[in-house]
C-alpha cells in the first residue's frame, strides 16, 4: 500500500483545525491521522463521557475510537446523534469510527454477533475500522479487566479472522485491523489472511518508540495508530514515565508548547495515527495544536536517544497455566 495523505478542514469558534488523513489498504474512506480515545479506567459509560465527546465533534475531532471493554460505545452514539440534530455535523459519514472486538467474543462463531452487538450500542449501521484488541481469546461471556487466569485460552486466529474478514464483506465494517500484535505475530496473520490487516493499533510514545514494528508495518502497508501517546497516567495499564521525563520537559519549555504536544507532534512525524485521550476541552484544543509546527533535528534526535521502556506489558494476559507463560511470550521478545 503507498500511504495517500489527505486533508479536511473543518472550523470552530476556537480555531480552523485542518486533520491529514491516510487512506487505508481496505476501505475507501480515508482516516484522520488524529483522534479521541474514550478509554477510562475503571471503565463506565458517564454523562461527562457524553458531553465531552459532543464537545470533541463541536471542537473538529472527527476520529473516534472505542471498545467493547470501555463501556463508551453508548455514550459515543449517543454523542453522535446529539451532533447530528444539532447541526455540527451532517451525518455521521463525516466521522471515523473504531471499535474493538474483546477477548471473551475472539472466537469465530461469536465475531459478528459481538459486533452487531457494537452497532447496536452505537447506534449506527457500519464501523470504519473493527479490530481485534488483543491476541488472546477467554471463555465466552465475561467483559471484565483484569480477567481470572484461568479464563485465559489461545486465540484460532485463523478462524477469528475469517470471521473479522466475513463482517468487512457484509459492510459492517469498512476496515478490519488488530491491536497489541507484535511483528511475528502479523506475519503469522498475513500468512492466513485474504484480507490483511489496514491497522495495527498499539503503545507508541517517545519512550516506547516501536522502530522495529513500524518499520515491519510500513513495508507491509499496515497502517500504525498509536495509543498512550502520553503514556497512559492513571490507568491500570499506564505509568507516569513520560510526563516526567526531563528531556520531554526541556524540550517544551524551550518551544513554547505542553509537554503532551512534544509527544503527540512526535508520534503524529512518525506517520502514524495519535489518540490522545482526554475529556478536558483545554486539553482536547491543545492536543489538536499539533499540526502547524515540526520538532526540529536537534528535539529529534534527543528523543531518538530517550532510554525505551514499555508501559503496557499486558500482564494480565500472562499466566503460567495460559497461552503465554511471560511477557516475554506476549510479545514475542519485542519488549
Amino acid at each position: 500500500m503507498v500511504a495517500v495523505f489527505v486533508c479536511v478542514s473543518i472550523h470552530n469558534s476556537d480555531m480552523v483545525v485542518t486533520i491529514p488523513e491516510v487512506m487505508l489498504s481496505s476501505g475507501a474512506k480515508p482516516m484522520p491521522l488524529v483522534g479521541l480515545g474514550t478509554a477510562v479506567y475503571p471503565f463506565a459509560a458517564s454523562e461527562t463521557m457524553r458531553a465531552a465527546i459532543l464537545r470533541a465533534i463541536e471542537l473538529g475531532y472527527r476520529h473516534f475510537d472505542t471498545a467493547a471493554i470501555y463501556r463508551s460505545e453508548e455514550p459515543l452514539g449517543e454523542a453522535i446523534a446529539e451532533a447530528v440534530r444539532s447541526g455540527a455535523i451532517e451525518s455521521r459519514d463525516e466521522l471515523f469510527i473504531t471499535s474493538k472486538l474483546w477477548c471473551s467474543d475472539a472466537h469465530g462463531h461469536l465475531v459478528l454477533p459481538a459486533l452487531q452487538r457494537t452497532l447496536r450500542n452505537l447506534h449506527l449501521d457500519y464501523l470504519d475500522l473493527y479490530l481485534i484488541h488483543w491476541p488472546v481469546s477467554t471463555k465466552p461471556g465475561k467483559y471484565e479487566v483484569p480477567m481470572p487466569k484461568e479464563d485465559l485460552l489461545p486465540i484460532d486466529l485463523s478462524s477469528v479472522w475469517k470471521a473479522m474478514e466475513e463482517c468487512q464483506r457484509l459492510g459492517l465494517t469498512r476496515s478490519i485491523g488488530v491491536s497489541n500484535f507484535s511483528t511475528k505475530k502479523l506475519e503469522t496473520l498475513l500468512s492466513i489472511a485474504n484480507i490483511p490487516p489496514a491497522v495495527n493499533q498499539v503503545e507508541v510514545n517517545p519512550l516506547w518508540q516501536q522502530q522495529k514494528l513500524r518499520e515491519f508495518c510500513v513495508a507491509k502497508g499496515i497502517q500504525v495508530c498509536a495509543y498512550s501517546p502520553l503514556g497512559a497516567k492513571g490507568t491500570m495499564w499506564g505509568q507516569d514515565w513520560v510526563m516526567n521525563c526531563e528531556v520531554l520537559k526541556d524540550i517544551a519549555a524551550a518551544k513554547g508548547k505542553t509537554l503532551a504536544q512534544i509527544c503527540l507532534r512526535w508520534v503524529h512525524e512518525q506517520g502514524d495515527c495519535v489518540l490522545a485521550k482526554s475529556f478536558n476541552e483545554k486539553r482536547m484544543l491543545e492536543n489538536l495544536d499539533i499540526l502547524d509546527w515540526e520538532l526540529n533535528e536537534e528535539e529529534k534526535r534527543k528523543i531518538s536517544e530517550i532510554p525505551q521502556r514499555k508501559g503496557c506489558l499486558g500482564l494480565e494476559f500472562v499466566s503460567d497455566d495460559g497461552p503465554y507463560k511471560s511477557v516475554e511470550e506476549l510479545w514475542d521478545g519485542e519488549i
